[in-house]
């Protein structure tokens, strides 16, 4: 028996694993370290309605315990996406596919909403509200909860794939944000995207980003990404799709008993290629040795 079987939002996954939005490319670029079809979903990278260059200059920066990075949402588009790279995801990838989907305005996301709920192969829509990295759009909408909830509400109206909204740690209070997109029409909370930070070159004087500011990520944020999980599972009624700085199976495990009923895993892929399999591992020998029927009997445990 399967004990990592998981249904995530209406999406059935043979575990609670996922890759996060931006760190596992397409979905193949990984497949010289593992086969992507052992995860449970594949959360695509950044998708726009039109092509974009992403920001300019220097955009990534090593940290100590993360990295700071200020890409942008490069990515060709929807029509090269649907084109192109979904027939040569449909070659090899058969595990369950997300889209992140981003906008510049209401109109964009609704309209990329609408042109993706026509591909049945895409199982779930990750609505991202909370990139820190792009001047337009990003982060403006997650920050404010009336935005949030009309961009979700808009959204729901004209899909019915599974409909999870990720969420910016950069605002007061995310547990009222997060309550306020389920009342809109989430299916599922995502949270944390990354948190707003900076890098100084002191030899050059000047940020090491070219866009100033970019998204920390990394192990150095897990502590406020379980805390965040831990307070958004008491203010909702929906599931949480966990992610921030997770970079062993002890840390999926946290974050599951904090209220994540699955987990996404990002930045320390980059250090450890094959961290997917060793939790998918982990989580298999953890529920063997806890005696657990499901994975699923850990999640929000710390509640009880």
């Amino acid at each position: 028996m399967n004990k990592l079987k998981t249904n995530f939002c209406g999406i059935d996954m043979k575990n609670p694993i996922m890759t996060a939005s931006g760190t596992f490319g397409w979905g193949k670029e990984y497949s010289d370290y593992f086969d992507p079809n052992v995860l449970g979903a594949i959360v695509l990278k950044g998708l726009t309605l039109e092509p974009r260059k992403g920001n300019p200059g220097t955009r990534i920066a090593e940290t100590p315990s993360g990295m700071l990075n200020s890409i942008g949402l490069e990515n060709p588009g929807f029509e090269h996406f649907k084109n192109i790279t979904m027939k040569e995801l449909e070659e090899d990838i058969s595990t369950n596919l997300i889209v992140n989907l981003n906008g510049k305005t209401i109109e964009e996301y609704v309209e990329l909403t609408e042109k993706i709920d026509k591909i049945d192969r895409i199982a779930g829509i990750e609505l991202n509200i909370s990139c820190p990295n792009v001047k337009d759009g990003g982060m403006a909408f997650g920050a404010n909860p009336k935005i949030a909830a009309e961009v979700t509400r808009k959204v729901r109206e004209v899909t019915k794939k599974p409909l999870i909204v990720k969420l910016s740690p950069n605002v007061t209070d995310i547990s009222y944000i997060a309550k306020l997109v389920e009342d809109n029409g989430a299916d599922a909370i995502a949270i944390i995207n990354t948190l707003l930070g900076m890098a100084i070159d002191i030899e050059k004087k000047k940020p090491v980003l070219g866009n100033i500011f970019g998204g920390f990520s990394g192990p150095a944020v897990k502590p406020v990404a379980l805390r965040i999980v831990y307070q958004v599972y008491k203010a909702v009624n929906i599931p949480i799709l966990g992610m921030g700085g997770i970079s062993s199976t002890k840390d999926a495990i946290e974050f599951m008993m904090a209220g994540a009923s699955a987990v996404s895993l990002g930045t320390s892929i980059f250090t450890n290629p094959l961290l997917p399999v060793e939790v998918i591992e982990g989580l298999n020998k953890y529920c063997k040795e806890e005696k657990l029927k499901n994975i699923s009997d850990i999640v929000g445990i710390l509640h009880k």
